[in-house]
């Protein structure tokens, strides 16, 4: 879950940077006691994400704006749904706007692609997890759309996990001698991934007591003799170039994850749009 000072922080900070000094439109354009009504809706399908974010951000601007919100988060919407109703005053409310939009569409475009991606994987076993690969700053609010497009999240950030790539076995010399140090002081409850894009390296991970093997960029064939190699003893981890066209065939190969940057670095955002219904 989503800890509020994370989710304050964020909203400051995009405030901030999208308003500057003052809304110099709504200040000159727009009477300071005119109220409006705008609904939220979806132009396509999608899985909704970031919508209680969007509401605290209209309430930073209009602490005593009237919010309505129809659908969840993690809830699918249809083209055409309404998905919330604000009203309040309108200056704050338009100064508010594409901060809310911004966040909401990209949010919800990252759930609707991981979700896409799930259902590819639908009844192989395999799991789909997310990357580093996130927008500074945003990491947090993309891995929780992530969940609620149904995937799971793999490492928050550095200190959460012993994840030793191919640059770190150059530098140390070998998967064993990397596995090796970082037994010899990692947190009791922290596990050791190695990446591997060789069979022998696979072979050297399990010897050397790897807790789970990143198998990067390998062919199908070459994961499944991975996954006989591996027998079971470890988690299998498949990551590299993985797309919506390619996903199932991977997961098909009986790895147990499948990582990809993809739902969150490349995923489109969702056309929501934001209306106005009545202005006094």
């Amino acid at each position: 879950m989503l800890d509020p000072l994370v989710v304050e922080d964020l909203i400051d900070r995009a405030l901030r940077e999208d308003i500057g000094f003052c809304d110099l439109t709504s200040e000159l354009v727009i009477p300071a006691d005119a109220r409006a009504d705008f609904m939220i809706n979806t132009r396509h399908d999608i899985v909704v994400a970031g919508l209680d974010i969007a509401a605290q951000v209209f309430r930073r601007r209009v602490p005593n704006c009237t919010i309505e919100v129809f659908v969840k988060d993690g809830a699918r919407a249809a083209r055409g749904t309404r998905l919330a109703r604000i009203t309040g005053v309108a200056r704050g409310l338009l100064a508010a706007e594409r901060t809310a939009l911004n966040i909401l569409q990209h949010l919800t475009g990252i759930a609707t692609e991981t979700a896409k991606y799930v259902e590819r994987i639908k009844g192989t076993g395999a799991v789909l997890i997310d990357t580093r690969k996130t927008l500074p700053g945003l990491r947090a609010v993309e891995k929780h759309a992530v969940q609620l497009g149904g995937g799971r999240n793999h490492r928050l950030g550095l200190s959460d996990g012993i994840l030793i790539k191919d640059n770190h076995i150059s530098v140390c010399g070998s998967i064993r001698a990397a596995v090796a140090r970082a037994k010899a002081g990692v947190p009791v409850l922290t596990r050791i991934e190695v990446e591997c894009d060789r069979l022998d390296q696979v072979r050297e991970a399990v010897e050397a007591g790897a807790d789970m093997i990143l198998l990067d960029n390998m062919d199908t064939a070459t994961m499944r003799e991975a996954v006989k190699i591996v027998g079971g003893k470890i988690p299998l981890e498949a990551s590299g170039g993985i797309t919506l066209d390619t996903v199932r065939e991977k997961a098909e190969s009986g790895v147990d994850y499948i990582s990809t940057g993809r739902i969150t670095q490349s995923a489109p955002a969702a056309d929501i749009g934001l209306d106005v219904t009545i202005t006094t």
